[in-house]
């Protein structure tokens, strides 16, 4: 099974919200997924990400999508805890 962190779309209909979660390459894009690792506000541009968890998913082998991948190297990510 092959992990990746990636992008959840949310939000309404030219209110793009997303979720940063960690799940399986074969789930939807808005679908299925194992932990929710943050948010990202395109139109605030606001970034919170759980930095504890994501290094984890990582040293376990998750592999960060290309858009998650730049988001990741940004100097403005806050960092939070996530509630599940």
């Amino acid at each position: 099974m092959a992990v990746h962190i990636r992008l959840a779309r949310a939000g309404t209909k030219k209110t793009p919200f997303y979720r940063i979660v960690v799940a399986d390459q074969r789930a939807a894009r808005g679908g299925r997924f194992i932990e929710r690792l943050g948010t990202y506000d395109p139109r605030r541009n606001e970034i919170r990400l759980d930095t504890a968890r994501v290094k984890h998913w990582r040293d376990v082998g998750a592999q960060p999508s290309h858009t998650v991948e730049l988001l990741l190297k940004r100097p403005d990510v806050v960092a939070a805890t996530v509630a599940k």
